[in-house]
């Protein structure tokens, strides 16, 4: 009987090398986490310029300034605030749905290049705005770049690296993330201090530089050897993966890729497909992990870092000196990940991470709480006690970027086959972006009612998902990706709904470690 995690073993090995073409190419795609990060780290940073509060939010900013003994927890309570940080969510939520034909028609790479013109235009409004409605239609665009950025990053590394490497390669994008989430709070909190107010400016403009990276990026990057027999240019992929793999003796792992494209040029709906019941393993998981992922409770430090960190006391320069410092872990932690994640495997990474981060969110419901009460006046606070609140997110923050982090976008990317990948990485997309608007539009309010108990309501989560991963998600490290059926059907749960006949291929039969090729 298979263990209760389901972890497959055997299995066919593809021969070829990392070479130097495709860690290069992968290190440049995977900078289309770069739009991404910056976006997540900029806007917490200027919602505590006092400029940017004067001229776009001067409730916010009298609420501010009018009485600094008021309830802590309600200092920015403003629907309007939060619009302003969450709209973008809702439009990368649209995208990422348009994003799956262009993925699955034109390929991988017009979608990163849409992405990054799209960033790039609302960088360009954001920096300009003169008015509310300039802001949120900026927003808009930058929503839509991250839309499609989102959908065909993942996928791209995922089917450009040789399956023993593929977790490092593709937690590159995770990694474009924390470094663009640096970068914005260290931006911020040098902007923060210009003298004229007009820094904020500068923040938001600048995110015209990730996005013309990933756009020129686009320009240069090869299709995925995948994306090219899916739109009928099979010479050209045999070439094209001869070199990605840096052998001549590809014949093997080519002709899996044309059967799976044969499988997927049957099925004229990938949205209907998806429904089928031998997809059943497949749809869960494209909708609980980035379900999930966004319910840590992560969002609400990386979104509001300085926001979180001025209310709990500290002032507004320590504030946003706090988010650089969880800015450092985050990507120190996430080159952890890299290390590990094809040695000790993804199921270990999201176990230790979510132990980690439900330890660390009680100690700090208790450090809050002790201090805060129900009433959110704390009067003065000490040293020492600010380093431990800082102490505790840090070590939560490791948690999250060496596990559901990263995690969250290769486990889903790598366990669709290729006749319902691009529909279903837009679920997964999709899924994360209604849970990122949810959690930003109302994490102010909630702060304001539950208090401290917010951190509890967070715990709760990642306990549920803990729970979720180590009886439901079956280990996936070094299974190449066109072989990835064999982890359901010797699953303890998902076997049930796949059958033995179900993503074999022409040219495949089972044997006892896996798939074999038939002998002809």
């Amino acid at each position: 009987m298979p263990a209760v995690g389901g972890i497959a073993t055997g299995g066919k090995e593809y021969p070829g090398n990392l070479t130097p073409f495709v860690t290069v190419t992968c290190v440049v795609a995977a900078m289309g986490g770069l739009i991404f990060g910056y976006d997540i780290g900029i806007s917490g940073g200027v919602t505590t310029m006092d400029s940017f509060l004067r001229k776009f939010f001067p409730s916010v900013y009298r609420k501010k300034m009018a009485d600094t003994t008021t309830n802590q927890y309600c200092k920015y309570d403003s629907q309007k605030l939060t619009m302003f940080t969450s709209s973008l969510y809702l439009a990368a939520l649209v995208a990422s749905i348009v994003a799956s034909t262009v993925t699955r028609k034109f390929g991988r790479r017009p979608s990163m290049l849409f992405g990054g013109i799209l960033f790039c235009a609302g960088a360009i409004i954001n920096g300009a705005a003169k008015a509310v409605w300039m802001l949120i239609l900026g927003r808009m665009l930058l929503g839509f770049g991250i839309g499609f950025a989102n959908q065909s990053v993942p996928l791209y590394l995922s089917e450009m690296a040789p399956y023993k490497y593929r977790g490092a390669l593709n937690i590159g994008f995770q990694l474009s993330i924390t470094i663009g989430i640096l970068v914005a709070n260290i931006l911020n909190y040098f902007f923060a201090k210009i003298k004229g107010g007009w820094g904020w400016r500068l923040s938001l403009g600048g995110a015209m530089v990730p996005a013309l990276i990933i756009t020129i990026g686009a320009l240069v990057l090869p299709d995925t050897p995948n994306s090219m027999i899916e739109r009928g240019q099979s010479h050209e992929a045999r070439e094209k993966l001869r070199r990605i793999r840096g052998i001549d003796d590809v014949e093997e792992e080519f002709q899996d890729l044309v059967a799976a494209s044969e499988e997927s040029k049957k099925v004229e709906n990938p949205w209907r497909n998806l429904l089928q019941r031998k997809y059943r393993p497949h749809l869960t998981m494209a909708v609980l992990i980035p379900f999930f992922q966004q319910f840590t409770g992560i969002n609400v430090i990386m979104f509001y870092a300085p926001v979180l960190f001025e209310t709990i006391g500290f002032k507004s320069d320590a504030s946003l000196m706090s988010s650089v410092i969880t800015g450092c872990v985050n990507v120190a932690a996430t080159l952890v990940s890299i290390y590990g994640v094809d040695k000790w495997g993804r199921r270990f990474l999201f176990l230790e991470g979510g132990t980690q981060m439900l330890i660390c969110q009680v100690v700090v419901t208790a450090a809050i709480g002790a201090k805060f009460g129900v009433d959110g006046t704390p009067g003065d606070l000490p040293k020492w006690y600010a380093i431990v609140v800082v102490l505790f997110i840090c070590i939560y923050v490791a948690g999250f970027a060496w596990s559901w982090g990263p995690l969250g976008w290769l486990v889903p990317s790598e366990i669709f086959p290729l006749e319902i990948r691009s529909a279903a990485q837009s679920i997964n997309v999709s899924v994360n972006m209604i849970f990122t608007f949810l959690i930003a539009q109302v994490f102010l309010n909630m702060l304001c009612h539950l208090k401290f108990g917010l951190f509890l309501f967070f715990a709760f989560f990642v306990l549920v998902m803990s729970v979720f991963i180590y009886f439901f998600l079956p280990e996936t490290k070094g299974i190449p990706i066109e072989e990835m059926g064999q982890v359901w059907k010797t699953h303890w749960y998902w076997s049930r709904y796949v059958a033995e006949e179900d993503f074999q291929y022409p040219g495949f039969e089972m044997g006892k470690n896996g798939p074999a090729v038939k002998e002809v």
